[in-house]
């Protein structure tokens, strides 16, 4: 763990340079617009540890796959959002020498991240090889009002005497990928020059013929006087102006640069050279100042919709803030075309592109924070790519419309390399699902089924039902070799998680298709002519969910994470030597894969999301049996244990797996972050609030609410959006209160009974637990 972030509610803070620990600060200060971002890279010449990233949504390469033994069905590629156009970067030199972090006697160091406003703040006070003493204070932005524009300020003072400064502002469409499979380049340049506007570089990808068109205006200054460039240097995809001046003591020269940055993806590209000037014109309206209010303007809408507050504990309430502030600027919904990946804008690993954790994770977060319009965009992308989850399968053996969705993707296409994941981690299909029911039952907008649900329904239903076989000897339905959510078990038989979540997957759809016959005849006859399903199809899933296997242990009366499990050394994880922890970084896979360790939520993962099947007792015997075998080592697993344990009213415990998945990234506790945020399981944290000790469910079309409040807070409050009204939530000691803040009524449900809220009204509630 790594813990020189400083608490504070509303900055994160590092206020000592920490070189050995710099790629890791490059991901926590990482910034972005749901649009395009960037890990916290200096905008100065840095030879320490480092890694170059800044990312535009959308824009990947087909990386060829890199395996060692190739096996049929594998994808051909790996789609990677790829490192893009550099435009941050300053050459500086100081009477001759390069202003290199890494090089010189850095005497102070403050980086900070103002989430309030969405501003990277840094400065520094250095001390050159021959004395002379520089203070430098620079900012960054992504602007949210803005998304395909960014901008930053650098200001250099001389605090000992009089320097001679050059400096050399570049825009550099030449990167390269550190994840590169075979060292190769991405991007091809087309374009390079300048205009009466600034500098800028045109640059396609290769393969995919992405173009993006970058425009970059510098002002270096120093008091009123505006310094003009005295050379333009023109490189292979990157431009430079260089700036040579005398800096006399105590002055301030200030270097300001303006981006805008377009791609063919969003306009045509005959357009791009047109847009990308519009944009940069727009921005010179405004000093850098009226730059900060409107970025300011913009984020007090996001936080105002979605802030958690939190009284008494400013570790959480720093860390809830943080995991939203990241997911509003990795995701702003307004691009169906667009999803969530694994890392953001924050780092190369997982390619930027869409796992399960969308389904999983996510779209509770949206449902309750944003507009329906936002969740449903990001379930119309998984429609948009149903013809692309049918070809995965066909390639795997699978045919009448039986639908596999990929592990990974950014086209629908699958292109994860590992057979242990590609062939067998088939989970995934079962939270797409999940997410449709989680949409509709929040938003009661069954609507969606009939235009777009019902068809990935029926072919994720029919991939499942052709992945399980029958069993002679059991008389039952198996499914064998699959890998579950527990990644440290592959190639296992029967993984209760994936066996039922399967045979949901098939009541979902049945139901849905029983509600069909109740639709207008226009809507039965279209669907039933699309979908082409026979009633003895459907025979056949009931016959499914009537005769599947679980793996179960009468003796301990729970459910076994899969067939075996039990013929496993059951040691408990606080028996392991910490020395040995994260597992995954200290042994082999071998050991992995023979002990009794999870990686995150298994079988826990269905009792969460089908909770309503089980009494609480169950979940808790299922809690106490696997939890203690749980090693945490997914981002993924903490907020789903805290939910359950807020649930089981085991408050220190969900207390300890919110600090957890709140803090993973900002104290590093898998240190794993320097290769960028979890951004997905970010929603984890929101959901272990919200679900967890709020106990927000939606039961029966109302909202259900049972808080409880930590031993270690005074208080905590949010806003939720439900059915058309707006709530605000408070929770202290004594009990909580529910403020409908809209117009609209809202049918709500506590332990206690249900009722009616009308709009702008509010009421109090007695503590329940």
């Amino acid at each position: 763990m790594k813990t020189y972030i400083k608490h504070n509610p509303w900055q994160i803070i590092e206020d000592t340079f920490h070189p050995e620990h710099n790629e890791f600060s490059e991901s926590i200060f990482a910034i972005g617009n749901g649009r395009m971002g960037q890990r916290a890279n200096f905008e100065e010449e840095f030879s320490g540890k480092s890694l170059q990233g800044s990312y535009l949504a959308g824009i990947y390469y087909p990386d060829k796959t890199r395996v060692g033994w190739w096996k049929n069905g594998y994808p051909e590629y790996f789609a990677k959002v790829i490192n893009s156009v550099d435009w941050i970067g300053l050459d500086i030199r100081i009477n001759g020498q390069v202003l290199d972090l890494a090089k010189i006697n850095v005497k102070s160091f403050e980086r900070r991240l103002d989430m309030q406003q969405g501003v990277l703040y840094r400065s520094f006070v250095v001390e050159m090889a021959d004395g002379a003493q520089i203070k430098i204070q620079a900012s960054r932005m992504y602007h949210l009002f803005a998304s395909e524009t960014a901008s930053l300020q650098y200001s250099i003072a001389a605090l000992s005497g009089d320097v001679t400064l050059e400096v050399v502002s570049r825009l550099n469409a030449q990167v390269i990928n550190r994840d590169s499979n075979y060292d190769e380049k991405f991007w091809e340049s087309i374009d390079q020059g300048k205009s009466g506007l600034g500098v800028f570089v045109a640059a396609r990808t290769k393969k995919t013929g992405f173009e993006v068109y970058a425009m970059l205006e510098t002002t270096v200054s120093t008091g009123s006087v505006v310094r003009s460039a005295d050379e333009t240097v023109t490189r292979p995809g990157c431009m430079a102006e260089v700036y040579t001046l005398n800096l006399p003591k105590s002055h301030i020269c200030r270097i300001e640069k303006r981006v805008a940055i377009v791609t063919s993806q969003n306009h045509s590209v005959a357009q791009l050279q047109e847009v990308v000037q519009d944009h940069l014109q727009t921005l010179k309206q405004f000093d850098f100042d009226e730059l900060k209010e409107k970025q300011a303007a913009a984020w007090h809408v996001i936080w105002s919709e979605s802030d958690i507050e939190i009284s008494g504990d400013v570790a959480a309430q720093q860390a809830i803030r943080y995991n939203i502030f990241q997911l509003n600027q990795t995701y702003t919904g307004e691009d169906e075309r667009l999803n969530i990946g694994p890392k953001g804008f924050t780092g190369e690993k997982y390619g930027g592109v869409t796992y399960w954790d969308t389904e999983a994770y996510c779209i509770p977060f949206y449902l309750a924070t944003q507009s329906p319009t936002i969740a449903r965009n990001l379930l119309i992308y998984r429609h948009q790519q149903l013809d692309k989850a049918i070809e995965n399968a066909a390639k795997l053996g699978f045919g009448h419309g039986a639908a596999l969705y990929p592990m990974v993707t950014i086209n629908g296409e699958e292109c994860h390399n590992e057979w242990e994941i590609t062939f067998e981690e088939i989970h995934r299909n079962a939270a797409i699902a999940f997410a449709i029911y989680n949409y509709v039952r929040y938003t009661g907008d069954e609507a969606y089924i009939w235009s777009h649900g019902l068809e990935v329904l029926v072919a994720i239903s029919r991939f499942w039902a052709q992945r399980i076989n029958w069993s002679a000897e059991r008389e039952q339905y198996v499914m064998l070799g699959v890998t579950g959510p527990n990644e440290y078990e592959n190639n296992v038989n029967n993984n209760w998680y994936t066996n039922r979540m399967a045979t949901w997957c098939l009541e979902y759809t049945l139901e849905c298709l029983e509600k069909l016959a109740q639709q207008q005849s226009d809507v039965v006859s279209a669907m039933e002519a699309k979908l082409e399903i026979r009633l003895e199809e459907q025979q056949k899933w009931r016959h499914i969910i009537a005769k599947m296997y679980y793996p179960f242990d009468a003796k301990r009366n729970v459910y076994l994470q899969q067939d075996g499990f039990l013929d496993k050394e059951l040691i408990p994880v606080v028996q392991l030597d910490p020395l040995q922890r994260p597992i995954n970084q200290h042994w082999s896979w071998d050991r992995i894969l023979r002990s009794c360790y999870i990686k995150q939520a298994d079988v826990l993962q269905g009792l969460y999301f089908l909770e309503d099947q089980f009494d609480v007792d169950t979940i808790g015997r299922h809690f106490e049996f696997y939890e203690p075998l749980t090693v945490h080592e997914s981002s993924l697993s903490p907020c789903v244990h805290a939910i359950l344990a807020a649930k089981l009213n085991k408050a220190e415990k969900a207390y300890e797996f919110y600090l957890r998945t709140s803090r993973l990234d900002l104290d590093d506790y898998n240190n794993d972050t320097e290769d960028g945020l979890h951004i997905t399981s970010m929603a984890g944290t929101w959901m272990t609030i919200v679900e967890g000790f709020a106990g927000m469910r939606i039961k029966d079309g109302k909202l259900y609410l049972n808080p409880m409040l930590p031993n270690e807070w005074e208080g905590y409050k949010f806003r939720v959006l439900f059915r058309g009204a707006t709530l605000l939530i408070a929770v202290d000691r004594v009990g909580y209160s529910i403020d409908n803040i809209s117009d609209t009524a809202a049918h709500i449900q506590t332990v206690t009974g249900a009722f009616v809220l009308a709009g702008k009204c509010s009421i109090r509630v007695s503590n329940d637990r």
